[in-house]
């Protein structure tokens, strides 16, 4: 089921002109990644000046994979987080032990039961389901999975949870929401900056990629309310 308007959340902002770009064009959430194995980390300095930028009501998460706790804290206690986003193997215990709300990254493989693995974040406050390659990221590698692994129970069940990220772009968003309806995407990868080969500057976002997608999410919103 769409919901009324799908939330949107761009992820691996590490400039403040991009963050305030994203804010600007009407994201509803940035990220801040503080995984050192990409090059979309920050540094404690750099993410606090970027959650300082964004205005009111704009969400500030704060990505981790698989940190030690005092990685977290660190995080929490230089940087104004409202969210926190575990994005590798992390137990529902630990996602829970901040205190503080969460999404879990669902790794979408050949062979799983998706719903089995939410299973112990049933206190999360979105599960994101993100493309898994085995040897690549654990995020962010701008490749799309079969959306359609998440009809059927697994939209019942997971409801206004559903996050649907991996390789969205400004050109297949449209068609991801009429598709299946998730209550937010999350893009990264697909709304950065092009090298002369046209793969992805990791890290830079592209203000009119941003707005782009945006628009794309905001005209699949309106033909959805429509019945188009």
């Amino acid at each position: 089921m769409t919901s009324e308007r799908t939330r949107i959340k761009i992820c691996g902002i590490t400039r403040v002109d991009d963050a305030v770009a994203a804010a600007r064009a009407g994201a509803d959430a940035i990220g801040v990644v503080f995984w050192p194995g990409t090059p979309r980390v920050v540094s404690h300095d750099q993410a606090r000046a970027i959650a300082v930028a964004v205005p009111a009501f704009v969400t500030v998460v704060g990505l981790f994979v698989d940190p030690t706790p005092e990685t977290v804290r660190a995080a929490l206690a230089a940087v104004p987080l409202d969210l926190l986003q575990f994005h590798g193997g992390e137990p529902g215990e630990f996602c829970r032990s901040f205190g503080r709300r969460y999404l879990k990254a669902i790794p979408v493989r050949d062979g799983v039961d998706l719903l089995e693995c939410t299973r112990p974040y049933g206190d999360a406050a979105g599960l994101l389901f993100d493309t898994h390659l085995e040897g690549d990221l654990p995020g962010g590698t701008g490749r799309v999975f079969d959306w359609h692994r998440l009809s059927g129970d697994v939209q019942t069940r997971i409801g206004p949870r559903m996050i649907l990220s991996g390789g969205l772009d400004a050109g297949n968003v449209g068609r991801a929401i009429r598709e299946i309806g998730p209550w937010a995407v999350d893009v990264s990868s697909g709304v950065e900056e092009r090298d002369p080969d046209g793969k992805p500057r990791r890290g830079l976002k592209d203000a009119a990629r941003i707005a782009a997608f945006v628009q794309g999410v905001r005209s699949a919103d309106g033909r959805a309310g429509t019945g188009a």
